[in-house]
């Protein structure tokens, strides 16, 4: 098992969730959101009304800005990878609407009390770093004082227009390919209730430290209109929404999607609370034709921090992209549209 710190050095101890699992869940979120009346403006190439990773506005012909915010509570004990996870994880989203990162502000709230300052400066050195391995120039931010331990960014990037990842960019006969692997909100749990071993917990830092960066390149040069980053709300989640604004089904086959090691064997003790808020939220969107065990398909609802792309691919140009992505993996195909948007094989 990995080692157990003093409570107090424990950042995962320190708040209700960890990571990704800390976001409102999807069907709060869209109570909150459903009065909204948003300002139309024709610059708005991409939007809040379509569950995308960043919102795009077009600055001329051949330019528009990524913008984003994501921040959230420790998912790791050691403060400096906290911060490497949290820049990644905010970076993911400029990548995953195939946009270039230029500047962050960082987000940051940190307790008053019994958290020395050597352990929020290598939290914001570890995001920096992070930063400038993506070529992403910090130029400020917002510090508050909070009983719990919150970090994160608000990313601004450059797209072309001509040239944008969206939900919307799948098409009937598209290969569905995965760059990650799942499993991290199980672990981060487990890590959490100190009961997650060392390598297991080494491996998913690993991944959640991964900037989507190579992906998102490896993408654009393939020829995808269509992408989106795995993240709080699951596979099946951000699955839903391609299959929703692309106006098709997923078929995802369960024995081939990736997981962490580690995250199956956790898999039944360890559900995040945004676990099971997915599942309630997206469950009934979804025929299961697999009759996988209960493990591996709870894994479908984990929130991820940090995850991978989802790429629908053109079936020609599958081959290319997996030899550029080594940890890539086929997961399934998109279909014409079925009474479910998500069928699991």
């Amino acid at each position: 098992m990995a080692e157990t710190a003093p409570a107090s050095r424990r950042l995962t101890e320190r708040v209700a969730c960890a990571g990704c699992a800390s976001k409102m869940g999807p069907a709060d979120l869209r109570r909150l959101l459903s009065g909204l009346e948003l300002a139309e403006d024709p610059r708005v190439l991409v939007g809040l009304q379509t569950g995308d990773d960043a919102g795009v506005f077009r600055l001329d012909a051949r330019t528009a800005l990524v913008q984003t915010v994501d921040f959230f509570t420790p998912v790791v004990d050691d403060p400096y990878a906290f911060g490497q996870i949290a820049a990644a994880n905010a970076l993911s989203d400029v990548y995953a609407m195939g946009g270039r990162p230029l500047t962050a502000l960082s987000i940051a709230a940190f307790p008053d009390t019994d958290f020395p300052d050597e352990w929020a400066a290598d939290i914001v050195r570890g995001g920096n770093d992070k930063l400038r391995e993506a070529g992403c120039v910090l130029l400020g931010g917002h510090t508050v004082r909070d009983p719990e331990i919150k970090f994160g960014y608000a990313i601004t990037g450059l797209v072309d227009p001509e040239r944008i990842l969206t939900n919307s960019g799948a098409e009937p006969g598209d290969v569905l390919v995965l760059t990650k692997a799942l499993g991290t909100g199980v672990i981060a749990t487990a890590l959490k209730a100190g009961k997650a071993p060392a390598d297991v917990v080494a491996g998913s830092m690993r991944s959640m430290t991964t900037l989507n960066r190579d992906a998102a390149e490896a993408a654009l040069r393939a020829g995808l209109r269509g992408a989106t980053d795995v993240t709080g709300f699951s596979l099946i989640g951000h699955g839903l929404n391609i299959a929703r604004e692309s106006r098709l089904t997923l078929e995802f086959r369960v024995a081939d999607i990736p997981l962490l090691p580690g995250a199956r064997e956790l898999a039944l003790g360890f559900q995040p609370s945004g676990l099971k808020n997915n599942r309630r939220a997206f469950e009934g969107r979804v025929r299961d034709d697999a009759a996988s065990d209960e493990a591996l398909r709870s894994l479908l609802f984990d929130p991820q921090t940090s995850g991978g792309l989802l790429l629908p691919v053109p079936e020609l140009a599958v081959a290319g992209l997996l030899a550029e992505l080594p940890t890539a993996r086929v997961i399934g195909r998109a279909m014409a549209p079925e009474e479910r948007p998500i069928v699991l094989r």
